[in-house]
């Protein structure tokens, strides 16, 4: 990773907030640690005694479903296509798709350079997935406009 922008390899410092050594790069208190179930590099501080895995600091970190997967749907919803047609598709809960959503938010320029790198999204399209995120709380406080259906079930022209 670049680390001119501030960004370095996960395993290269402790994530522990409590650590002496929390944040600080190259102090050669971190190492390998086996794998996870699913097959993650786990890694320790040999200062804190702390364990994590490479997704710890990610929009993958505790997500049951593959890192493909998320990005793949992220790039669904940025080229257009609503979350009710993505549910009905994939057969992801809404709720799921929106807690990816709010995990991208947190993790912004990794995933827009992963959407523009790997799915062939455009850099308006990426745009358009950040409005519509941040948008999202107060579309759900809009009150919906009532139907009126005619009077006897007939229709009615006017």
């Amino acid at each position: 990773m670049d680390r001119e922008k501030g960004l370095v390899e996960v395993g290269s410092f402790c994530g522990n907030k409590e650590c002496e050594e929390y944040g600080e790069v190259g102090k050669g208190n971190i190492i390998k640690y086996g794998l996870s179930k699913q097959g993650r590099q786990r890694y320790r501080c040999k200062r804190c005694k702390k364990a994590f895995n490479e997704n710890q600091g990610t929009i993958f970190y505790r997500r049951r479903k593959a890192e493909k997967e998320i990005l793949e749907t992220l790039s669904l919803l940025s080229k257009g296509t609503s979350p009710s047609a993505i549910v009905e598709s994939k057969g992801y809960k809404q709720e799921t798709i929106q807690s990816w959503l709010d995990g991208a938010a947190k993790h912004v320029e990794q995933v827009s350079a992963a959407l523009l790198q790997d799915y062939q999204v455009s850099e308006a399209q990426v745009d358009g997935l950040w409005s519509f995120v941040k948008h999202k709380g107060s579309k759900k406080n809009m009150k919906k406009a009532k139907k009126q259906e005619p009077s006897g079930g007939a229709l009615s022209w006017k």
